[in-house]
């Protein structure tokens, strides 16, 4: 039996992007151990997944918020972890970290086989490595199922991404919306309006203005009598307020109140999801909700969603300036953020008509 450690410490679309390989796996590997090594944060996204056998949730940035509070604690949990990392005896890592720290760790901890990918000589302890210079032309999950010819392995039968909600987590999403006044007849649009915290302080560089949203979410009101729901960490809740202020209805507000297992929960309940480029919106493709997403610098056809579907409307400008969010890095935007403010109301309020 195969014992295999797939590392990836991103945020929810990074994670959620690798389900595919994960499916191959178990096509290829049946009997496989997968242990899946990512963030505290991003874990839980993972839970009820019949695939994945183990999940440790500690990665270097959650180390390094440790460490700012206690050195030796920090220290502490990162020897925890090798400790019991160690003990699992994995045979191969699959690492999708593009840092080389996360393979010497594998190599220290006595995995044989390490295969991930090679950007900028950050794959120097990987034992097989896919050369790339950042993800263009094609999507993340393309790029990462490639790692599977590393190991003689067919892709899987179905390239979906996978999120898995239990039948009881749907149940109290139902129940926390009919306590907001939101039943099961109701059209029920969601609304992210945040998303990119990866990114810090330029995520705003993938926000479409609030006050937009506040607009469509009032024409959605008013033509389709939906009911919204807007949807987010507790650090867009400011955003959430903005919208809610400036609308002529109200929206039933989430923002903060819910942890991802219950956000995606939550998600599942939704008829539509209107969302700008970020974890939500892979959250829904995950779990076959219809989606509009509004991509400003980034390129959808690399990180939007998967597979292209006709349930899923991206919205973009073609501005000779966009995509500017390349190898990793978005340069200082000179034309105030037009590629995403070009985004028409209109525009998002037909893309929602197209997919009742």
């Amino acid at each position: 039996m195969k014992r295999i450690l797939i590392i990836n410490p991103f945020g929810i679309g990074d994670v959620l992007f690798t389900t595919p390989v994960i499916r191959a796996l178990k096509e290829n590997l049946p009997d496989s151990f997968i242990c899946y090594w990512t963030n505290e944060r991003v874990r839980y996204l993972l839970e009820h997944n019949p695939q994945i056998d183990k999940i440790f949730g500690l990665s270097r940035g959650d180390i390094k918020k440790i460490c700012s509070k206690s050195r030796l604690r920090g220290f502490g949990a990162l020897c925890g972890l090798l400790r019991n990392l160690r003990k699992e005896g994995f045979d191969i890592a699959i690492d999708f970290s593009l840092d080389h720290r996360y393979g010497l760790i594998s190599r220290l901890i006595g995995i044989k086989k390490r295969i991930g990918f090679d950007y900028k000589n950050r794959g120097r302890f990987l034992t097989d490595k896919i050369r790339i210079d950042g993800y263009a032309d094609r999507h993340v999950v393309e790029y990462n199922l490639d790692l599977l010819g590393l190991l003689n392995l067919t892709p899987p039968a179905s390239r979906n991404l996978e999120l898995i909600v239990s039948d009881e987590e749907k149940e109290k999403a139902r129940e926390l919306l009919f306590k907001a006044g939101i039943y099961e007849r109701d059209l029920k649009i969601g609304i992210a309006p945040g998303a990119g915290a990866s990114w810090g302080r330029d995520a705003v560089l993938k926000h479409w203005p609030p006050k937009n949203f506040a607009y469509l979410a009032d024409k959605l009101i008013e033509e389709f009598n939906s009911k919204i729901v807007i949807l987010g960490d507790a650090i867009e809740k400011s955003i959430a307020e903005e919208i809610n202020g400036a609308m002529a209805h109200k929206a039933i507000d989430l923002t903060g109140a819910t942890d991802l297992r219950e956000l995606a929960a939550i998600i599942s309940c939704l008829d539509i999801l209107v969302a700008n480029d970020g974890g939500p919106l892979h959250m829904a493709v995950a779990l076959g909700i219809k989606t509009v997403s509004i991509f400003g610098p980034v390129d959808p056809v690399v990180y939007g969603p998967y597979p292209v579907s006709p349930k899923h409307i991206v919205l973009k400008k073609d501005l000779s300036c966009r995509p500017c969010y390349k190898k990793f890095k978005t340069p200082v935007c000179l034309r105030d953020k037009e590629c995403i403010k070009s985004i028409t109301i209109s525009d998002v309020f037909d893309a929602v008509r197209r997919l009742l």
